[in-house]
């Protein structure tokens, strides 16, 4: 019983850590992915004191939009990166948040859209 007992509690612990680990590799922010990748906060913010906010402007400079539409041409329902209402240059910050959990933001007026948005 007390062997039992122990086999209990490592496996609680063990899947606990690996549920822990396979949840914050789904959720980890971009501000993380571009760190990881050798990129600096300075490369997007500027080195002014406060941080320059991040346009679209410099997303572009790594992120070319034409590039990225193709790449997604066959996303479905609609390739959100080629849309109606702005072709190619969709604000990248209306889904793409780089210090907190992006979002769909399409979802709102076409709620049967339900991209998963890195």
């Amino acid at each position: 019983m007390k062997n039992f007992k122990l086999f209990n509690i490592i496996l609680a612990a063990a899947l606990t850590v690996f549920a822990g680990s396979t949840m914050a590799k789904s959720d980890t922010l971009l501000d993380q992915t571009h760190f990881s990748k050798g990129i600096k906060c300075a490369s997007c913010h500027g080195d002014a004191q406060p941080r320059e906010a991040v346009t679209m402007m410099k997303c572009v400079k790594c992120h070319n939009t034409e590039k990225l539409a193709k790449k997604t041409k066959d996303m479905k329902p609609t390739n959100v990166h080629n849309n109606r209402h702005f072709g190619t240059e969709t604000d990248c910050l209306s889904c793409h948040k780089v210090h907190q959990k992006s979002e769909n933001a399409c979802v709102s007026c076409h709620p049967r859209w339900d991209f998963k948005v890195p």
